[in-house]
This record gives C-alpha cells, structure tokens and sequence, in this order.
C-alpha cells in the first residue's frame, strides 16, 4: 500500500514503522509544521490515509481526504458531532472508517461490553461504573474508548440514561441514572478499561490493558488494507464482523 500519515505523532510513527516492515510505502507525513501539503495532488498518491489528530484538525483532514478521493482511517476522536454531515457524503463519495480504537483486543472487548450489558439490564441489583487510564499527554477525558463503552452500556441498560466523570474514588450510584466514570492520567500508562457490576454480595467486572502501541497500530493498517476499493462509511465492527445482539 502506498500510505500518507496525517498526524506524525506517536501513533503516526509507531504505524510507520509497522508498514515499511511490512513492505508498505510512505508517500506523504503529515504533522504540525507542513500542514500545508495535505493537498490534493499529495493525498492521490496515496491509496489510503491513516488519520490520528485532534478534534480541531480531524474534520478538515476527512474533507481533505474526501476532496481528493482518497480513502481515510481516522482514530480520532472528539469529533463525533460532525459524524451525520460527513456520513452523508462518505456514503456515496468517499470511503471512511473510523474508530476510537483500532486494536484487535478493545474491538473483542466492544463486543464482549455489549453481550454483558443485555445480560445485566434485568439483574437492577447490580450498579455499573467504568474505570480508565491513559498516559498525561491524553487531551481528552474520558477517552474516545471509554465514552464508546459507556455509550454502549447507556443503550442496553435501562437504569441508565447518561455518564458522568468523576474525580474522586467510584462510589455506588444507585439512586442515579449516571454511570459514573473515573478517569485516571498517570506517565507511561498506554490504555486501560474496565466495567465495574457490583451488588451487596459479588462483583464482576471486564477488563482491557494495552502493554504497547502496536496493537493500535497493526488494527489501523489492517482498516487501510480493508477499506481499499470500498466506497461507504464504515467502523470496526463492520470490518471485523464483531455485531453484539
């Protein structure tokens, strides 16, 4: 695949590194300092963009991408009020799929939220909270990931209508509709998740800790591949096939 970065942060090299082991070519790096070549004579000689900004550049990135016909995967996040506007032309101009996360191992726990969630809807003894964890340069909070959770969590759970972060130790909340998430920044913490149920007797809870980068990384170039020749608007779950009931 020949490849153009957009955001040559973190992510950006540690998907640049992968790809040119994988034989793979780099035709066009994006960052702070050259914004000005994201053009559209550079982007077609891509035949696919890896997107990994921030919310105020992500959405004139997708537009650059979609000016030039050039396929985009985009992990960013932040900017999701934008989604119905850019859907409606990526779905029949363009080809976009975009995710909080790209590992292999947080989409399994997507799905895994999802079938303990419908599970649980009917057991209204058990409280639910979320926990998460990134390194201190993580500008928002909680985290795109944790948000999907908790989204997720909202639309299968009846006793709650809406998320809150809190900065103290979890507390039970019962008397709430409010999933309470906790949203922790520490150094040298990659990402960590976790979906507390507890009741008076037991607790169960899921857990996802990424060691590194490059399950992020592999999960970003495994989209570009797939969203090759795809015209559509597509996430994770359709590229994976991961759809909980």
């Amino acid at each position: 695949m020949k490849i153009a970065i957009i955001g040559y942060g973190k992510m950006g090299k540690a998907i640049e590194k992968i790809a040119l082991k994988n034989g793979d070519e780099i035709v066009l790096k994006i960052n702070s300092s050259n914004t000005s070549d994201l053009t559209t004579d550079n982007l077609k000689k891509a035949d696919v963009a890896i997107e990994f900004t921030n919310p105020k550049s992500a959405v004139l990135n997708l537009i650059a991408c979609l000016k030039a016909k050039t396929p985009v995967v985009t992990g960013s996040t932040g900017w999701y009020d934008e989604l119905p506007e850019l859907e409606k032309f990526y779905k029949t101009d363009g080809s976009l799929l975009y995710a909080p996360n790209f590992s292999i191992g947080v989409n399994l726990f997507f799905a895994l939220n999802k079938q303990l969630a419908s599970l649980m809807n009917k057991f209204e003894s058990y409280d639910v909270n979320m926990k998460e964890a990134h390194h201190t340069q993580k500008l928002d909070s909680p985290s795109g990931t944790a948000l999907h959770l908790a989204n997720d969590l909202i639309d299968r759970l009846d006793r709650k209508s809406s998320w809150r972060e809190v900065k103290k130790e979890l507390i039970e909340n019962k008397a709430t509709n409010d999933l309470f998430i906790k949203a922790i920044r520490e150094e040298n913490v990659i990402g960590e998740h976790e979906v507390i149920y507890n009741s008076e007797i037991d607790e169960i809870s899921i857990k996802h800790t990424a060691h590194n980068r490059q399950g992020f990384a592999n999960g970003a170039l495994l989209a570009a591949k797939w969203l090759q020749n795809k015209t559509g608007f597509y996430t994770m779950s359709d590229m994976l096939e991961l759809e909980a009931k």
